[in-house]
């Protein structure tokens, strides 16, 4: 399906990280962006944990698309608790939004998932499509918080009737806004880098994801979820080596897996191996990387920040 012409949209996180550079993805292809969130730079300042707030905010208005980029995380998480207001916001936050989407009389619906959501573990060589199973119960309890969380965002977007819902399974973030964090830590040497013998992640630079957004709003078909990564997988370790080397940063730290576990919810991560294909999304929402690899998004991003 593709919807060209422009639409009034309604963006849930437009202040976030990610948020912003959906606003502008957006606006440059033409849409009028309307923020929803809890500050007061918001068109539509609401809280999604609360309902009844919610709806009153957005009664009388009218959006065509909604997007779901709201998140409760400031910081990267450390522990499996750091995890536990976004899991709320995944189930609770999700239904109420997906309520108001229909009271402003939104017939589409695009929500932020994660590749996460395939499972926590090591996947080997094997490369994952958006066939392959979504939530599977967790290996624990805490991982069956996190992975309900997922799986009742993506079965509410695309269950609900009378809502064209799309989901876009991101990889982990980096970019504007988001890896600049990391270099006061780097330059202290206050951010150890894990042992991750041959683990790979998918990666995806924020403002490509955010391109992936836009193409999701006009192109993406009902029903349907979408990988969004960029073409080189790789670790945690190899990932903070890359950041330190482009900002002329000093090497991080070296340390064993096992040293993390206390960090339950981040050793879990940096335990985890996964390709995933991005063919689906190529192929559907006529969307590429513009960055194939972390290097050459933070060779971009270093470029940027000493103009």
């Amino acid at each position: 399906m593709t919807t060209n012409q422009h639409q009034n949209i309604l963006l849930a996180g437009a202040s976030g990280v990610l948020g912003r550079h959906i606003d502008r993805a957006l606006t440059d292809a033409g849409h009028k962006v309307t923020g929803l969130g809890r500050s007061e730079g918001n068109g539509v300042q609401a809280d999604l944990m609360d309902r009844d707030a919610l709806l009153r905010a957005v009664d009388g208005r009218h959006f065509d698309t909604v997007v779901h980029a709201a998140t409760a995380l400031r910081k990267p998480p450390m522990g499996h608790r750091d995890m536990y207001a976004t899991d709320a916001l995944r189930t609770e936050g999700t239904a109420h939004l997906i309520e108001a989407a229909l009271a402003t009389g939104a017939r589409r619906f695009v929500t932020e998932s994660m590749v996460f959501g395939y499972g926590y573990g090591d996947f080997g060589d094997r490369t994952i499509t958006e066939d392959d199973e979504f939530g599977p119960r967790g290996a624990d309890p805490q991982l069956e918080r996190h992975l309900a969380g997922m799986r009742a965002k993506e079965q509410l977007t695309f269950g609900t009737p009378g809502l064209e819902g799309v989901a876009l399974r991101f990889g982990l973030f980096y970019g504007p806004g988001g890896t600049e964090a990391l270099l006061p830590m780097l330059r202290k040497r206050q951010l150890p880098a894990p042992a991750d013998r041959g683990r790979v992640l998918p990666w995806v630079e924020l403002t490509d994801a955010a391109r992936a957004v836009a193409a999701a709003v006009e192109h993406g078909r009902p029903g349907q979820a979408y990988n969004v990564a960029d073409r080189t997988p790789m670790g945690f370790r190899a990932h903070l080596l890359c950041v330190a080397e482009e900002f002329g940063l000093p090497k991080p730290l070296s340390v064993p897996l096992w040293l993390t576990r206390p960090m339950a919810y981040a050793h879990t991560m940096f335990s985890s191996s996964m390709r995933v294909s991005v063919e689906k999304a190529e192929r559907e929402l006529g969307w590429t990387p513009a960055y194939p690899s972390t290097r050459e998004g933070l060779a971009a991003l270093r470029a940027a920040t000493t103009r």
